[in-house]
């Protein structure tokens, strides 16, 4: 006898779609979870049942059905005895499975969908820069950005898309900047040490760029169509300032699942004061989904297309009308292929994996004006491609041994490979983990996560384990304390061992004498739920964090050569601090405010005469949403100081020993956007605002010499380039399926 299809969508009390909730049938091994539409399919035998409709430390509903052959049969809509307010904020990362944000042991931050749209971002760094403890860099000579997390980053800040990590060439965080924002359904930020369950490079922390996976049933159609000026400096659709265009499809019916989508985001670059130079940019993006989900498994393959070309006009000379022209083209393929099996309601497997190709190709060409010809570079490092291959393997079960205890064992592999003028030889690093951890309810209030991982890696000679423990204390109805420890390890990468880089901007030589990293962290939290009145909303959190690191891996300057940089192990660097973050919403308007305190130590301090042992710097932020449904529009702040910087840079003999150290100090400034939302006709919303309306450009960097240090380093940092203006169009439609 055939199945029958059993259909049905779940709504919150407050008339919102109920998505990403367990819907399993009791006793049986059918199981699935809602879609960003709250619609859900089972495919059962003729019987009754009891569906079970859970969300972790949110809700557990019932509803008893009767099935009969052959028709299908559809449940209509179920509204869950929960708010979209208690369950808008479910995370993945980290998780055994999908749950509320409360019931989590981590301290995930989360920027969800409705933030992203209310800015009007169209790129990862504005979604960011004003979140507590996160800042950006900027390399000019190559067009790229660098993020940092609560006091550590380059590669120990670890980027994951969809739970699964990204490569990235070098110190700074490429990936970031070459993922498409308009596919983005929110960012999940969990501070701390997350080597157990995502290995190497989490000793800052996790980034995760979660996707947008559908809409239920039908086909869903969105285009966009945004324009940005770069300070005052702008052309309609080409040239001179930011220009994007985004157009997205999905398709969904009976299990089956199809999407695409095709992004430009264009930049026309801008001269700035004196040699300082915002190099423009073109970027394509393109994705392509297709999944099936059946009755107690899913699988889902996605694959990312980015091609980006940045453009570095160097400085005429206006003796022989030459002028350099230097293009840094990148090629990033990112396949990916998840997959989950319910086995029965206490055992389900999950199978994740991707491969990235990544390329990075330097061309350079001289012009002369004179006689209007072009003709290819032969200077060192003009011409040069660079590939980085990455596999990434990781296997999953998760076993619930009863209603207080939970396992989750698991397996990792991952793979570097890179080749290149720029890469001594054809390197590999492969990276073998096995790991486990438990969730144990030792009380009805109490619960406890510890966590193992055991790493042989094919270079480094990593610790025999790598322990973890993270506890969530349920005090009162209001109140939640959280209490972790996380050890670290990272293994150096191949570019820090193998990259041998000389051009006209950077002379960096690799270091293969490099000592992996190890960390110990501590972190405690306090949250206070508070007010969750209909009218009036007021939750607050206290963090404070303390790491320890040892031989963490920095750029040095060899005293022989001041041009060439090379990586150097600091013994001792450590971060310390705390956050205090409050959420405050009445009717329509919706305020978060929140102050850090963050401290960094480096054993380099010790080289400059009387510096204090931490150099702490503060920050501030704060968002306001105001929505008018009269007027079907919003108005939208957000707000962020960054206090004064305090800095050093290594100097060393060739044989690794630092021996002067050269100290900096860069300003604080204020950044500050303002944007406007307005829904013209039913799926069409116009938004428009200003981006950095403190006109912020470049700070103050000063060299600091006490104590014998060099007096290189100064000069402005570059931050902006200045207020922008900007507008954009998005429509959203919907055709639903008719039976």
């Amino acid at each position: 006898m055939g199945k029958v299809r059993v259909t049905g969508r779940l709504s919150t009390t407050d008339g919102q779609a109920a998505v990403n909730i367990s819907v399993y049938v009791k006793g049986t091994n059918y199981a699935t979870k809602t879609d960003a539409s709250g619609a859900f399919t089972l495919l059962l035998p003729s019987g009754n049942y009891d569906v079970v409709f859970k969300c972790l430390g949110v809700i557990e509903q019932h509803k008893e059905i009767s099935v009969a052959s052959p028709e299908d049969l559809d449940l209509g809509e179920i509204q869950l005895k929960a708010t979209y307010y208690d369950l808008k904020e479910v995370v993945v990362t980290g998780q055994y499975e999908p749950q509320s944000l409360r019931n989590s042991v981590y301290r995930i931050r989360t920027i969800n969908q409705e933030q992203i749209l209310a800015r009007a971002s169209t790129n990862v760094e504005n979604i960011l820069n004003t979140e507590l403890g996160i800042r950006f860099s900027n390399d000019m000579a190559l067009g790229e950005s660098g993020i940092e997390l609560m006091g550590m980053g380059g590669r120990n800040v670890k980027v994951l898309l969809d739970g699964l990590p990204l490569v990235d060439r070098g110190d700074l965080n490429q990936s970031l900047s070459q993922i498409d924002a308009n596919t983005i359904e929110r960012v999940e930020i969990v501070e701390g040490p997350m080597a157990v369950s995502y290995g190497t490079d989490a000793l800052a922390g996790v980034i995760n760029i979660i996707t947008k996976k559908g809409g239920g049933d039908g086909l869903s159609l969105s285009a966009r169509l945004q324009e940005e000026s770069a300070a005052k400096k702008y052309d309609f659709l080409d040239h001179n300032g930011i220009h994007n265009a985004n157009f997205n499809a999905f398709w969904q019916n009976k299990g089956w699942n199809i999407g695409a989508s095709l992004s430009r985001n264009n930049f026309g670059g801008y001269q700035g004061n004196g040699d300082i130079k915002w190099m423009p940019k073109k970027q394509w993006f393109g994705s392509g989904s297709l999944g099936y989900t059946g009755n107690n498994w899913d699988v889902y393959y996605r694959l990312d297309k980015n091609d980006e070309d940045i453009l570095n006009m160097g400085v005429l000379n206006t003796n022989t009308y030459r002028q350099s022209q230097v293009n840094y083209v990148t090629d990033r393929w990112t396949h990916q292929l998840q997959g989950t099996y319910q086995v029965n309601q206490q055992l389900s497997l999950n199978l994740a994996g991707s491969f990235q190709d990544y390329s990075r190709n330097t061309r350079s060409v001289i012009h002369d004006y004179r006689n209007n010809t072009t003709e290819q570079s032969t200077s060192v490092g003009a011409q040069d491609t660079s590939t980085f291959l990455t596999t990434v393997i990781r296997t999953t079960a998760q076993y619930t041994v009863s209603d207080r205890i939970a396992l989750q064992p698991g397996v990792e592999f991952r793979s570097d490979k890179s080749t290149g003028r720029r890469i001594d030889g054809e390197p590999r690093i492969n990276d073998y983990a096995f790991f486990i951890s438990s969730e144990m309810k030792l009380m009805e209030a109490l619960l406890i996560r510890p966590g193992f991982r055991f790493i042989h890696n094919s270079v480094y000679d990593a610790p025999p384990v790598i322990p973890s423990l993270n506890t969530k204390w349920q005090l009162s109805d209001q109140l939640d304390l959280r209490a972790s420890y996380g050890r670290g390890f990272r293994s150096p990468a191949l570019r820090e061992l193998y990259f041998v880089f000389f051009d006209s901007n950077h002379s960096i030589q690799g270091n293969q004498l490099l000592k992996a990293e190890h960390s110990d962290s501590y972190q405690a939290s306090v949250h206070w739920v508070g007010i969750t009145q209909q009218a009036f909303r007021w939750q607050s959190a206290v963090n404070t964090f303390y790491s320890d690191f040892r031989n963490q891996i920095t750029l040095g300057i060899d005293p022989n050569n001041a041009q060439i940089y090379t990586y150097l192990n600091v013994d001792k660097f450590r971060t310390a601090g705390g956050t205090w973050e409050n959420t405050l919403g009445y009717k329509n308007l919706l305020t978060k405010v929140g102050f850090s305190y963050i401290g960094r130590y480096n054993e380099l301090a010790g080289e400059v005469g009387d510096v204090p042992s931490m150099r702490w710097s503060p920050e501030v932020n704060a968002t306001i949403n105001y929505n008018v449904p009269k007027w079907k529009a919003g108005v939208n702040l957000y707000y962020k100081f960054n206090g004064k910087r305090t800095g050093f840079t290594a100097v060393s003999e060739t044989d690794g020993n630092i021996t002067d150290v050269n100290r900096y100090e860069i300003q604080e400034f204020n950044m500050a956007d303002l944007t406007l939302n307005k829904q013209l006709i039913n799926g069409l919303v116009l938004s428009a605002g200003v981006r950095n309306l403190f006109n912020v450009t470049d700070l103050r960097n000063t060299s600091l010499g006490e104590g014998g240090a060099h007096n290189t380093g100064a000069g402005p940092i570059p931050i902006s380039y200045g207020r922008s203006y900007f507008m954009g169009l998005k429509y959203d439609v919907k055709v639903t399926n008719r039976n």
